[in-house]
């Protein structure tokens, strides 16, 4: 899946955000009902807002790349990370199931499990043996503690 890391994990992101807008407005496929379903997605926008820039700010506190697959010079485990190992990705695939539900359209949420799938395989898998690789033992352990997703 060299192909999926061509393009970083925000820019898969905002390719899906755009795709769910675009069939939300020009192929509608299911309206969502009730209401309350609908008014779900702004707390999970806004979870998924909180973690990824939480993720990001533990990464910036501990001087380690963001970008995917540059060398990382520290395994970040505190914070959001005690709970989820990949709070970037989650907190972007909470964003898309929010806007998707605050759009009221199930064509809204077709993007997602593409995106959720693109972040599994193109990334966080790949992620994963890098990080063995450089922290052995320690990514191991981190690893047999703590969920991948929740």
């Amino acid at each position: 899946m060299a192909w999926a890391r061509r393009i970083v994990p925000p820019g898969w992101f905002v390719l899906a955000l755009l795709g769910a807008l675009a069939l939300q407005h020009w192929l509608p496929i299911a309206p969502l009902r009730p209401l309350l379903l609908s008014r779900l997605g702004i707390p999970l926008v806004l979870a998924g807002s909180v973690l990824s820039f939480a993720g990001l700010g533990a990464f910036t506190l501990a001087r380690t790349p963001v970008i995917p697959f540059r060398p990382s010079t520290a395994l970040v485990t505190t914070g959001v990370y005690r709970f989820t190992r990949n709070p970037m990705y989650l907190g972007l695939t909470l964003i898309l199931a929010g806007t998707g539900l605050s759009l009221a359209s199930l064509g809204a949420l077709v993007p997602l499990p593409l995106f959720v799938w693109i972040m599994e395989h193109g990334y966080i898998r790949p992620e994963e043996r890098f990080l063995e690789e450089i922290f052995g033992s320690n990514y191991l352990r981190y690893k047999s503690e703590v969920p991948r997703w929740f």
